[in-house]
């Protein structure tokens, strides 16, 4: 057994080495401010407090959670703040598994109003999803009330995310919403094939956003790309099980701003419902918005239903259940280009480009697409319908439909 002297030695110097790690910034321990890491107790005034007073320190400030697991309520770290934030998280963070614990709050973890921000670590969000996931109606029911997200940042600048891990939210893993330079780098989502409407990243009303060498595996879109989304890489993102890399669903609320100027590159899926995917709902009121300046190229399909799909008549519901469900969509695609796409489809059809009948595509681009069917000896095929303008070049299985 060591000594007390030896045991205060290795404190003194454990502590010392972390004030090293984080040379040239100033350390907040969530432990210095009443955290237990006991997985039990809520952790949540703790944390609130440390972020307030790092907040209120000029210079390169960190919040650190050593390793322990930490019960933490829903809480909201607010800006703006007078230096550059760091979350250093090593830990295990543990939503409710109540929902009344949210009192009403949309999301667990909120970063809101900061400019200026790193959220490190090796650590993880684990957000409980289990618990509630048969609670959600949002699959069967359109004028559902949503669970709580995993991680929100909204109105926020000068963001990176790396180096943690995003398990089992109740809804999205993370939302991006009214942000602008958002880095999410590196980070591993999870959750089960079966979960409802756990998206791994959701970009909406946002600009200037990376999302690189990510894996996610979920039971909803990898990526989806909303409305008043500008300036998006997707780059080196595995994506499986899930839905797939999808821009919208677009076109189901009136005033929808555009989606402008997307790149989803160097990317693998692996039996996912769907490949790279445009969705837009039926009806809407004029005009609808624009979807313009997309690019999806150098990807590989495994086993993928859909590979490559537009569908301009998106209805996850009944007929009876779809608003204006006789009705053409009115959101407008053009300039999108899909090249070297390949690998191997689940479906027979690998191409589908379903634009609406009011408003027909224009502008599309498939250039060296190589999507082999899963079973022998039966050729894949392509379906296009109101599609008004296009290029095909390369190599092209199956056929082109444009």
């Amino acid at each position: 057994m060591a000594s007390p002297v030896a045991a205060l030695f290795f404190l003194v110097t454990a502590r010392w080495c972390l004030q090293v790690a984080h040379a040239g910034r100033q350390v907040f321990d969530v432990m210095d401010f009443g955290a237990f890491a006991d997985g039990e107790t809520d952790d949540s005034k703790a944390f609130t407090r440390a972020w307030a007073k790092a907040c209120a320190s000029p210079g390169m400030p960190s919040v650190v959670v050593p390793q322990g697991e930490y019960r933490l309520h829903p809480v909201v770290f607010r800006g703006p703040c007078k230096g550059y934030m760091e979350l250093r998280l090593s830990g295990v963070l543990r939503a409710p598994d109540d929902l009344a614990a949210f009192r009403g709050s949309h999301e667990w973890v909120n970063f809101d109003g900061v400019d200026g921000l790193l959220v490190t670590g090796g650590g993880t969000f684990d957000g409980r999803g289990a618990s509630s996931w048969h609670l959600n109606e949002c699959p069967r029911n359109p004028n559902c009330k949503p669970l709580p997200v995993s991680i929100k940042l909204g109105r926020v600048r000068n963001v990176t995310i790396t180096g943690v891990t995003s398990l089992d939210s109740k809804f999205f893993h993370v939302i991006i919403i009214g942000s602008q330079d958002v880095a999410i780098h590196r980070v591993t989502i999870r959750a089960p094939r079966d979960s409802p409407n756990t998206d791994g990243v959701h970009i909406q009303g946002s600009s200037n956003v990376r999302i690189t060498d990510t894996a996610v595996a979920t039971g909803d879109d990898c990526v989806s790309v909303g409305p008043g989304s500008a300036d998006i890489t997707v780059s080196g993102v595995s994506c499986g099980p899930g839905h797939g890399i999808s821009v919208g669903s677009l076109g189901r609320h009136p005033g929808e701003e555009d989606v402008r100027g997307l790149r989803v590159s160097n990317c693998t899926l692996a039996g996912t419902a769907n490949g790279v995917r445009i969705k837009t709902w039926r009806g809407g009121l004029r005009p609808g918005s624009v979807v313009s300046g997309l690019v999806f190229e150098d990807i590989v399909m495994r086993k993928v239903r859909n590979p490559i799909i537009i569908d301009q008549e998106y209805c996850p519901y009944s007929s009876t259940s779809c608003r204006h469900e006789s009705l053409p969509s009115v959101v407008r695609i053009s300039d999108v280009k899909f090249k070297n796409i390949r690998g191997v489809s689940a479906t027979q059809v690998a191409v589908k480009l379903s634009c609406s009948g009011a408003i027909p595509c224009h502008g599309l681009e498939l250039r060296d697409i190589e999507l082999r069917y899963i079973k022998r000896g039966v050729a894949t095929e392509s379906r296009c319908a109101n599609v008004a303008g296009g290029v095909a070049g390369g190599t092209l299985l199956p056929p082109s439909c444009i």
